[in-house]
């Protein structure tokens, strides 16, 4: 008889089994008083089994409460497995199933010494040298050889009993030990579970977590095989996918200490922003944790992410349903075992998580005896010879060939390690609008999550996705700066200037042509600009261009119609119109360089661009040469000097132009002309208003090349005009053509500082463009109205003056320019009257004693 002293409880229970299980019952003796905390039922194959039945005791003490869900729950589970395998004529026929279960209390001390009842069979003992009182030989009780255990709960308890098991070739099945650990084979090459490991746990934690978005958690574990276990592999897991961070990874010890529990809650306050608990704890420290939370009234902080030790029990949230509210838990994928009936209609009774994976364990050891039996017994009624003694190793390898469908309805399988493969539900703890709390399935794992996040609730009225992030994410256009060592934790920094967000940790400069978009997140071409037509710096370069076109054609036309009056010869018509032509230039170059560059454009701005002022210059130049040539002339001798002549003056005239048209084709030829966008012109320090600008490839220094030679032929006119100053005024307009020189050096020299001190200006194109075309039209401008206007006005409104002038010969010119010089000098010691008085004397005089030989005015006149 194998009973022993039981308690009032376990009394009960055995009543409550003997009422719903009378058959599988009426094999269950009193076990001897050596075996406590056990069960017994005969048969030809004997099963062990390791329940929880009780939970640890305290100091000193083994056993502890009766624990109904862990432990009688499942207990059950087994019992009924083996009454349906005996009933099942297909299964193990003429064989029935014995078994022989113990009370791990929970502790794996405490197991390992009633797991010496498994191996008491396999150990020989040697009674030589003990003697019954009468003499005899002492008789010994064979113990019950166990061919396979089912079992244990919990992982650090399987660890201790696989050690012993493995030794004498018993294998092990269990429904609920998840430790990473035991998938080791070299260590624990007989131990097989029908639940995943917590490798796959964790993983499947992780992917909760990463589509929550939290990236910043702490774990808490309890001291043992199974918490230690699963959360390394959570952190090993989150290490190699990145992505998550362990703010603080606490141990809840074997033992607690009283205030512990209060002392690691102040701790995980320590990282606030780190709300996300990820728990591998034992039901008992569970409830001690959610209690401790209460109590520092953190209710609704923590984001409680437990392991298949919280699953769906209702024992460690209970009177506490407001601290564990939102708590997402995770369990093996089940089903509810059919035939597990409720006491009564009213019972609360809900069936415990594991119960289907304790008869998966026992009908995966059943199917593995079934198949040796196959093998072995084919065809012989009951067990044969060759099972009498099941070889452990032989059963093993039929264990971990198994293939069936479970209670619920999924395969049975074991891989090369004796792992079960990884199926999990979600579920989250609810509290609905009634104030009842349950568990609500929010999705499954099956090696890929699948969550739905629109089941989830958190606390009540509040349906916003809390948040377990050490750092907020950076806006777009921002790039985040890693804190060292806390890769979750940063700071954001803006892409400033030129540079966009490339990536989410680096900002990268945009190329030349780009500038950032208004995110930031990316590069867009900069805007092309170009001088308008519209535009205020174009408007008035071309009003006056247009002024001096109007005002030059007028001229032109005037010269034209009158060209064989005496003022329009005197003028030296054919230097005239080429000195017009040099001012229509000048007018005109303003339309080129408004207009929008391309080939052509820019090839008439090199062109044209310093054309105008040569055609006026070198005009006006060998107009003051020649009247400086013959006053030089003039003091040496009557005679006239040479090249003076119409078509001589045009021969130098153009002699002069070719030296620009000459510069202009080898710059040509050097350098092709062609478009090109400035982007450096207006690269501002606010991308947003950089721009690029379309303008023709002319260097400052090309453009200062290709006006320097008109302006070397304007500062040589300039000089002539001062050496020629003293001449008569009447006489081939000197004096108009120095004032013309003297003002258009003044004009260029303002334009030289404001058209290169604007060189940094973001408005430089408009008003370099703006300066240059008004500078050329001024120029224009002064020759145009100090030349030609006066003529014009005489012309058209004072023709009694357009007549023929008395011809002077060369020489009484010369003498006139002579003596003018010399009276200016004594000017200074005479009245303003007396000087002019002299000087008309003197010019009669010498008028009157002229020669009978005469030089034409209009000869000689330009």
């Amino acid at each position: 008889m194998d009973l022993v002293r039981i308690s009032r409880t376990q009394y009960q229970l055995l009543l409550f089994l003997c009422y719903w299980f009378p058959v599988s019952l009426q094999r269950v003796e009193t076990p001897p008083v050596e075996y406590a905390h056990s069960i017994r039922l005969d048969g030809d194959i004997i099963l062990g089994g390791l329940f929880p039945v009780h939970s640890r005791g305290e100091r000193g003490v083994p056993c502890g409460e009766l624990k109904k869900e862990k432990g009688i729950h499942r207990l059950e589970a087994m019992l009924f497995a083996i009454d349906l395998i005996n009933k099942d004529p297909e299964l193990l026929p003429n064989v029935t199933l014995g078994a022989r279960i113990l009370d791990t209390c929970s502790r794996d001390t405490y197991a390992l010494e009633q797991s010496l009842t498994f191996v008491q069979a396999l150990i020989e003992r040697d009674g030589s040298d003990v003697r019954c009182a009468n003499g005899d030989q002492p008789i010994f009780a064979k113990p019950d050889k166990i061919v396979g255990v089912i079992g244990a709960a919990a992982s650090s308890v399987s660890i201790m009993v696989a050690n012993i098991l493995r030794l004498f070739k018993i294998p092990q099945i269990s429904y609920a030990s998840t430790a990473p650990e035991l998938s080791d084979n070299t260590r624990y090459d007989f131990f097989s579970r029908v639940v995943p490991p917590d490798s796959y746990q964790a993983q499947a934690m992780l992917d909760i977590v990463t589509a929550m978005g939290w990236n910043y958690v702490s774990t808490l574990a309890s001291e043992g095989n199974y918490g230690e276990s699963g959360v390394e592999a959570f952190v090993q897991i989150s290490r190699e996918m990145g992505g998550v961070c362990i703010a603080q990874s606490l141990k809840i010890p074997r033992e607690p200490r009283p205030g512990e529990f209060d002392k690691i809650i102040r701790r995980l306050l320590e990282t606030p922003n780190a709300r996300a608990i990820i728990m591998f704890a034992n039901e008992d420290d569970i409830r001690r944790v959610l209690d401790a939370a209460k109590r520092s009234n953190q209710t609704g902080h923590f984001l409680w992410v437990g392991s298949d030790s919280w699953g769906s029990k209702i024992s460690p949230v209970i009177q506490q349903e407001r601290v564990a509210e939102g708590a997402i838990t995770i369990l093996p994928k089940r089903a509810t075992v059919e035939g597990l009936e409720k006491v009564g209609r009213d019972s609360s009774y809900e069936q415990e998580g594991k119960v289907q994976f304790v008869m998966d364990a026992v009908y995966a050891m059943a199917h593995a005896l079934h198949r040796m039996h196959r093998d072995y017994c084919f065809g012989y009624p009951g067990l044969c010879p060759r099972m009498s003694n099941i070889n452990g190793k032989e059963l093993l390898g039929y264990i971990r060939n198994v293939n069936f469908n479970g209670s619920a309805g999924t395969p049975v399988v074991f891989n090369q390690k004796g792992d079960a493969p990884g199926r999990y539900d979600i579920f989250q703890y609810q509290i609905t609008n009634k104030s009842t709390a349950e568990y609500k399935v929010i999705g499954q794992w099956t090696n890929k999550l699948h969550l739905n996040v629109d089941a989830m609730r958190w606390r009540t009225g509040d349906p916003t996705l809390p948040a377990s992030v050490c750092s907020v994410p950076c806006q777009m256009g921002e790039r985040k700066k890693i804190v060292k060592g806390v890769p979750c934790c940063w700071h954001c920094e803006r892409c400033e200037g030129y540079h966009f967000q490339a990536s989410e940790f680096s900002c990268e400069l945009c190329p030349y042509e780009q500038h950032p978009d208004r995110n930031r997140t990316g590069c867009i071409p900069i805007p092309i600009i170009k001088l308008e037509w519209h535009s205020a710096w174009a408007g008035i370069p071309v009003f006056i261009a247009v002024l001096g076109i109007l005002a030059t054609s007028f001229v032109v036309v005037t010269f034209v119609h009158y060209n064989d009056t005496p003022i329009v010869r005197a003028s030296g018509r054919e230097m005239s119109y080429v000195l017009l032509t040099g001012i229509f230039l000048c007018y005109a170059i303003t339309f080129l360089m408004i207009a929008t560059p391309s080939l052509a454009i820019c090839s008439f701005r090199r062109v044209f661009l310093g054309l105008g002022m040569c055609f006026s210059y070198a005009a006006l130049l060998t107009k003051t040469n020649r009247i400086h040539r013959i006053f030089e002339q003039g003091k040496k001798s009557v005679a006239a000097p040479r090249f003076i002549s119409p078509a001589s003056q045009l021969i130098i005239t153009f002699s002069l132009i070719s030296v620009q048209l000459l510069g202009v084709f080898v710059w040509f030829a050097v350098d092709p002309p062609h478009t090109v966008v400035d982007y450096g012109e207006q690269r501002t320090s606010n991308p947003e208003k950089a721009r690029g600008v379309l303008k023709c490839d002319i260097s400052d220094l090309s453009l200062i090349c290709s006006l320097g030679y008109s302006i070397l032929l304007m500062v040589t006119c300039t000089v002539y005009a001062i050496k020629t100053r003293g001449v008569p005024e009447t006489f081939n307009e000197a004096k108009p053509i120095g004032f013309t020189m003297y003002t258009t050096c003044i004009i260029w020299l303002a334009f030289i500082p404001i058209f290169f001190g604007t060189a940094q200006s973001a408005e430089r194109m408009y008003i370099q463009t703006t300066t240059l075309t008004i500078s050329l039209s001024l120029s224009a401008s002064v020759s145009l109205g100090m030349l030609y206007m006066p003529k014009v006005y005489v012309i058209i409104f004072h023709p009694e003056q357009n007549v023929p002038k008395r011809k002077r010969s060369f020489k009484a010119i010369v003498t006139a320019a002579t003596m003018s010089g010399k009276l200016v000098q004594k000017g200074s010691d005479r009245p303003n009257g007396e000087v002019k008085t002299e000087l008309c004397e003197s010019m009669e005089t010498n008028t009157s004693s002229t020669k009978t030989t005469y030089v034409s005015y209009s000869n000689h006149a330009i």
